[in-house]
């Protein structure tokens, strides 16, 4: 059976489907050229490569916010990554933009996400300046994962990895760039609609905060129950960014009304006034952050202890890039265990006659 009919007939659906300003998956390059796939395009072979990631895999012991939580109902790196992604296939189905482009770059995105969430990414920038999780993830992508081959993603996914980290203070603002795709911008702000609604949800269910202090302006605007804050999220940014798509002097067509943008923001301080500073100040995630540093400095001064699947870079990079890679790809049970290995006293423990 011929299946090179199955390939062109799914370029020829996203022609017929795609608004102007989608990604077209026919013109997507790669740093290494490669033949087409029979039945495939190329941003769903992007997606199908992500998902079979030892560093994807491991999403799912490392921590999002809360760390070590009791209950099985907090999300981790890997919950948070399936809710962004599905909140901007949404948009992205809904804006008849690259849905595949749109799941590649969501389900990648926090690939090089360090343990203990960012207060990890901070405590690894403190002794190796200028760490960044989004960097980090297309470092995963591109020279670690594979054996050290990498993923060989296109480009425009690696773009959308890259450029996906926001301020503090604006969740439409830029920190790594401008997005290059109207894709990678739906999966840039649908990071921030996942992780303040589903936070403020784990944040309710930890007993930290109590659904009467939540701002009310807030929940005038989005609503207040965790389903409805999101579908406003989504269908406003459906709304607003529809007509900006069909104005291609608009940098940035991916957009949010105002007051739907002040909402959310004023979630996000919310957020971090009464969740996210309290935990970061939390002695336990202090410990967390020391626990890394310890496993840099050890790394970075026994270099032979590296798995061989990053070490095997030690004489391009050198030891602290190596050990900074080693330490930020730890799940947050890892980490313990090998800080636990490393330095805690081991007593002997045989049986006495």
């Amino acid at each position: 059976m011929d299946l090179a009919h199955i390939h062109d007939e799914l370029i020829s659906r996203e022609d017929a489907y795609l608004r102007p300003a989608a990604a077209r998956s026919a013109n997507a390059t790669r740093q290494t050229p490669e033949d087409d796939s029979p039945i495939r395009t190329a941003f769903q072979r992007d997606r199908d490569r992500v998902t079979h990631a030892k560093a994807y895999r491991r999403l799912m012991h490392k921590t999002q916010v809360f760390i070590s939580p009791d209950g099985d109902h907090f999300r981790t790196r890997l919950t948070h990554t399936l809710e962004v992604t599905q909140i901007a296939r949404t948009i992205g189905r809904a804006l008849r933009l690259n849905e595949d482009l749109v799941e590649a770059i969501g389900l990648a995105h926090d690939l090089g996400h360090t343990p203990f969430g960012h207060a990890g990414e901070r405590a690894l920038a403190e002794v190796f300046p200028g760490f960044r999780h989004n960097e980090q993830s297309l470092r995963v992508v591109d020279r670690i994962e594979n054996d050290g081959r990498g993923l060989n993603l296109t480009d425009l996914t690696r773009d959308g990895i890259l450029r996906h980290s926001k301020p503090e203070g604006d969740i439409t603002g830029q920190v790594s760039g401008q997005p290059n795709t109207p894709e990678a911008q739906i999966v840039k702000i649908s990071d921030g609609v996942a992780y303040v609604n589903h936070d403020l949800d784990d944040a309710l269910r930890a007993g930290m905060i109590e659904q009467n202090e939540i701002p009310v302006e807030a929940i005038a605007v989005l609503g207040s129950r965790h389903a409805e804050r999101i579908n406003t999220l989504v269908c406003d940014i459906v709304a607003r960014s529809d007509a900006a798509l069909d104005d291609g002097t608009i940098a940035q067509p991916i957009q949010m009304s105002e007051p739907v943008r002040a909402a959310i923001n004023q979630l996000r301080d919310f957020l971090f006034e009464r969740v996210y500073t309290p935990i970061n100040a939390a002695e336990s995630t202090l410990q967390c952050q020391r626990v890394l540093q310890w496993l840099f400095e050890h790394y970075t001064t026994n270099p032979g202890e590296v798995s061989p699947e990053f070490s095997r870079t030690l004489a391009e990079d050198g030891v602290e890039r190596v050990a900074i890679d080693y330490v930020a790809s730890m799940t947050d049970r890892y980490a313990l265990a090998r800080f636990e290995a490393l330095y805690m006293p081991r007593f002997w423990s045989g049986q006495g006659g």
